[in-house]
């Protein structure tokens, strides 16, 4: 969906960019000060090029000419130098500020409920953090305090003018007005072309980060030439609106250097009227050709400065969208224990993802601690949910979940996850080694734990035989890896971590039988000891479990142990036993 256009100038935007400005107020100033003395100086060189024409070329003066060419030299010299500083201040201060600004970004993106990554693109949220963010240092390194730097010129040269000449003047002032038409008839129309553009880029951003990340789907369904074609037409509209945006470049400047070039025609016409009727210098015609130039060229990049003041500005107002966004976990939690029992009672628990349709509806079941306990049902039934709440990703609509008789809401964020370990059936690896996979940059965990802890749940022999063992670059996603055998670098992550609850969501589906034995002795030694949740999959899991829940449409249907649901008549469990795992006993 195309994104609306965004309001341009918005002082509350301004006001927040500025707070990040103000805290490098040093660097700020700085830039300002070179602004203001850039002015000084571009007014400057004009007035010296008119005295030494008058005063020592056309008198010949040899030593007044070298004395006031110098002088000059020493003016854009200093100009130069000013420049230099100014320029490498205001990007100094914009580099500073998209720094902060991407860390406080980052920081608050990492705490967004599960909720808002399930309905956010996420190539959209790349844009916004990379491309955006980027964006808003062109505030500072091209377009506010280039800006204040262009119209401190050209005050200071038009104040200039008029004290030399004010006839000559009023004829720059008459062809000023056009200039500042076509001016405003560029940045009205290339301000539509770069929203345009923006939102054609976060659309590129997103669909080659959902077909990349799901490139196995499309090769494996032959979706390459479609995912191509969607691809091609995304990218010719991206394109379409770089070109737009080309387009009223090409009409602009050139409008804008023939206007300059007729001015000064009409500079040099009048003026050389005025020197033959010794009423003006030679001097001050050339100084007036020269001030001219330097009047028009900033106020025909004016409009070019000022469009990128306002794609920062839109771009800010993004990032400050994501910045305001109340998707964030509410952690008012204040306990913080080093070891937790392991015990778990859900009371009349009521959930839905979307308003209104409940997907657990008064679940209450309470797991003892030390307890294994195993919870099956029908895909839909509700099982990954109540994973997703015990961990808090999502928050309750109704009822009470606690830990050791304690709602979970009362634990800093932190500390409930750090006491609850989760295995999940789609395991993410990350592109580092396996060392670094397993410990997370958890620097307390030593090499020579994790090697110990992969010894004691029957996984050392796996990692040994791989290049560079632990040390292993696996790429992105694991990819190097089977699905078997990143389920036993997830076992292995768990179990570094020390939780005192485990939960398994459904961890040894869809693996070869090598690595299921693999992972059914690391599953032995993982949850003893510890209160355990399996959601699933497999006979043996079930079997071997104190209690199993049984969950249908959002509700606790039957409880019990293996032994005791299959002799329920007609009951939920033996039909679904039957179903699922009456063949693999077979």
């Amino acid at each position: 969906m195309r994104e609306k256009k965004e309001k341009v100038f918005d002082a509350s935007v301004f006001r927040r960019i500025m707070a990040f400005a103000f805290r490098y107020k040093a660097i700020f100033f700085g830039a300002l000060f070179s602004a203001l003395l850039l002015a000084g100086l571009a007014a400057l060189r004009p007035k010296l090029l008119q005295y030494t024409i008058d005063t020592y070329i056309l008198h010949k003066d040899k030593k007044g000419l070298l004395r006031y060419s110098t002088l000059i030299f020493i003016v854009l010299l200093l100009e130069v130098l000013t420049q230099l500083v100014f320029v490498y201040l205001a990007n100094l201060l914009g580099q500073n500020v998209i720094r902060d600004m991407r860390l406080q970004v980052f920081k608050h993106i990492i705490r967004f409920k599960k909720a808002y990554f399930d309905t956010t693109s996420i190539g959209k949220l790349v844009t916004r953090v990379v491309n955006d963010i980027e964006t808003i240092s062109s505030i500072f390194g091209q377009g506010l305090f280039v800006l204040i730097s262009d119209l401190l010129k050209m005050l200071a040269i038009l104040v200039l003018m008029f004290f030399m000449s004010v006839k000559l003047t009023l004829i720059v002032l008459v062809i000023m007005p056009i200039i500042l038409m076509a001016t405003r008839w560029f940045q009205k129309h290339i301000k539509t072309a770069f929203q345009e553009v923006r939102t054609q880029v976060a659309e590129l951003n997103g669909f080659v980060q959902e077909r990349l990340s799901g490139m196995k789907i499309v090769q494996l369904f032959n979706r390459e030439q479609i995912a191509y074609a969607n691809f091609k037409e995304i990218n010719k509209k991206h394109r379409k609106a770089h070109i737009q945006t080309i387009w009223f470049y090409s009409i602009f400047f050139p409008v804008v250097e023939v206007i300059t070039t007729i001015t000064i025609g009409l500079l040099a016409w009048y003026g050389g009227l005025q020197i033959v009727a010794e009423t003006l210098s030679v001097g001050t015609i050339i100084a007036f050709i020269s001030m001219s130039k330097q009047l028009f060229r900033p106020l025909r990049q004016i409009a070019d400065k000022f469009n990128t003041l306002q794609m920062g500005m839109i771009a800010s107002k993004r990032v400050f969208n994501v910045l305001d966004t109340e998707s964030v976990i509410i952690d008012n939690g204040t306990l913080a224990k080093e070891h937790v029992l392991g015990e778990i009672t859900f009371e009349k628990v009521y959930f839905s993802y979307i308003p209104e349709e409940m997907v657990l509806k008064g679940v209450s079941f309470k797991i003892n601690q030390g307890q294994k306990v195993a919870i099956v049902g029908a895909t839909g039934a509700g099982k990954s949910t109540i994973i997703n709440l015990l961990n808090r990703f999502y928050e309750i609509d109704a009822g009470s979940i606690n830990l050791d008789s304690i709602p979970i809401q009362a634990y800093k964020l932190e500390n409930l996850r750090k006491h609850v370990g989760v295995v999940l059936q789609d395991v993410f690896l990350f592109a580092d080694t396996i060392y670094h996979n397993i410990t997370l940059g958890n620097k307390a965990i030593t090499l020579e734990q994790v090697k110990e802890a992969a010894k004691a749940i029957g996984i050392h022999e796996f990692i040994m035989s791989l290049p560079n063992n632990y040390l292993y670059n696996i790429k992105e996603r694991g990819v190097m890896l089977s699905s078997g055998q990143r389920q036993l670098i997830a076992f292995l992550r768990v179990y570094v971590s020390n939780p005192s609850v485990l939960v398994l969501d459904e961890a040894t589906s869809s693996i070869d039988s090598y690595s299921e034995k693999l992972i059914q002795k690391a599953t032995a030694v993982i949850t003893q000891g510890r209160t355990s949740i399996i959601i699933a999959h497999r006979l043996a899991t079930i079997q071997e479990a104190d209690t199993i829940l049984v969950m249908d449409k959002g509700k606790l249907v039957e409880q019990g142990t293996h032994q005791e649901l299959v002799k329920i008549s007609n009951g939920y469990y033996k039909k679904l036993y039957e179903i699922q795992f009456l063949e693999t006993v077979k």
